[in-house]
């Protein structure tokens, strides 16, 4: 899937922004200073199933975790280097639906996003 499709839909959310995390070489973006997906290579001595894949890890509902990692195996893991209850990781490179994709990077903003302080959210939005 087309990277810059993604990155425009993350980016397209209230308060949404991105920067490189330099250690790990990661995309992170935030909202109101929480991470809400990033975008990685992982190496080739990645554990498997992650070993060499291009992967974009999202916040996501459990119950959705189950019902997607059953329905796409092969394009939809539990969260690479993060809680595998409440994270997944899409591999770019499978052949799933791009509305899928785009869908999930909404549902990990707003999930995100619902856990900001109202104060915080209020900002965002720029009603205060």
């Amino acid at each position: 899937m087309d990277v810059s499709v993604i990155d425009k839909q993350l980016l397209a959310h209230p308060g949404a922004t991105k920067a490189l995390h330099e250690k790990w070489g990661w995309m992170v973006y935030w909202v109101g200073g929480r991470q809400f997906a990033c975008e990685f290579t992982t190496s080739p001595d990645a554990k498997p199933p992650y070993t060499g894949r291009h992967l974009l890890s999202l916040k996501c509902a459990p119950d959705r975790i189950r019902e997607l990692v059953a329905e796409f195996p092969d394009g939809i893991l539990p969260g690479y280097y993060s809680d595998e209850r409440t994270w997944i990781s899409v591999d770019l490179n499978a052949d799933l639906p791009e509305e899928l994709v785009l869908d999930l990077c909404d549902m990990s903003y707003e999930l995100v996003f619902a856990k900001l302080p109202k104060r915080v959210q209020r900002e965002i939005i720029g009603t205060e």
